[in-house]
């Protein structure tokens, strides 16, 4: 990184990874550096190819928090928003005990990969994430999550305005681009809200109702989202018409046979993890001696004013 050459500390890194690692599924204090020499080298194929692989095992947090932000950004890179919306979410909702920069720098990025991906953000927390960054992300997110609000009305203009006069804020943390492509997306949320109103409509009709420049800027939109797989129409090129159809996908072909398996095996792997994690915690001493000392915190004598009638 100090002779600006980042390209030539990913294949080293990677071997070291392979060779120290006790499995893939544990966590090394090298996957942090690996991921960040490939954003700076932009190696994102080299880098996704080790976020495959899900972690079960953690030896110190912050390698953890960084595996996940790193790791969202190369997501990112790649064009894939759903396992960059997991790794985001991942690092926002860990238990922390004090606030730290990676945890906010991985909610404004959430933020934003909501907005792309989902068209929606919620700012709602999982009743699993701490209370510490319950209460203090959105503080230091304020920006972000004011472009959420704004971007939830729909009106592109007034999304613009607000991008335009918080520029420098949004540059400042490096997430212009992000944000650029947050408005850009919004065009292909208003299209997306068409196809469950309307069959057929033109493209002028699809231009004046997303807030789109043009017929033609929106048979772009329209093509991009039919080839993404967000949308599924048609386009008669002769009469300038779209025309919306039903999802063709009958779940019956063996792709879909072999990702539902897949899904599965995965889940039941994850089950016996759980199950395995939650048998060796019940025998941990340390667990063991902090419940006891828990329960001596209540005494049954306390509940013996409770009134008490059985009706039989």
């Amino acid at each position: 990184m100090t002779l600006n050459a980042p390209m030539r500390a990913v294949g080293p890194l990677l071997t070291a990874i392979c060779k120290i690692q006790p499995s893939p599924e544990h966590l090394t204090p090298l996957h942090p550096d690996f991921l960040q020499v490939c954003l700076s080298a932009k190696c994102y194929k080299i880098g996704y190819s080790i976020l495959e692989d899900d972690i079960y095992k953690v030896d110190q947090p912050r390698d953890f928090f960084l595996y996940c932000y790193y790791g969202g950004m190369i997501c990112i890179g790649q064009k894939r928003f759903a396992k960059a919306l997991e790794l985001f979410h991942n690092v926002v909702t860990a238990p922390m005990s004090s606030m730290n920069a990676i945890a906010v720098e991985a909610y404004k990025k959430y933020i934003l990969v909501s907005l792309i991906h989902l068209r929606q953000f919620s700012s709602t927390f999982p009743k699993y994430t701490s209370s510490v960054a319950q209460r203090n992300l959105k503080n230091f997110s304020q920006p972000y999550i004011e472009l959420a609000n704004s971007y939830s009305t729909g009106n592109i203009s007034e999304l613009q305005a607000f991008v335009q006069a918080n520029q420098e804020k949004f540059e400042n943390g490096n997430n212009l681009g992000l944000v650029k492509q947050v408005v850009s997306s919004m065009y292909k949320r208003n299209i997306q809200r068409l196809t469950q109103t309307y069959l057929t409509l033109s493209l002028q009709d699809i231009a004046n109702t997303a807030q789109i420049n043009s017929p033609k800027e929106a048979e772009m939109h329209v093509l991009e989202m039919i080839e993404d797989g967000e949308i599924y129409a048609t386009i008669n090129q002769k009469d300038g018409m779209v025309r919306f159809l039903e999802d063709p996908e009958q779940y019956k072909t063996c792709e879909m046979i072999e990702h539902i398996d897949s899904s599965i095996q995965r889940i039941m792997k994850l089950s016996k993890k759980l199950t395995t994690m939650d048998e060796s915690m019940s025998c941990d001493p340390l667990y063991l001696s902090k419940v006891g000392r828990e329960r001596q915190r209540f005494d049954f004598d306390d509940f013996d004013n409770v009134p008490q009638k059985f009706n039989l």
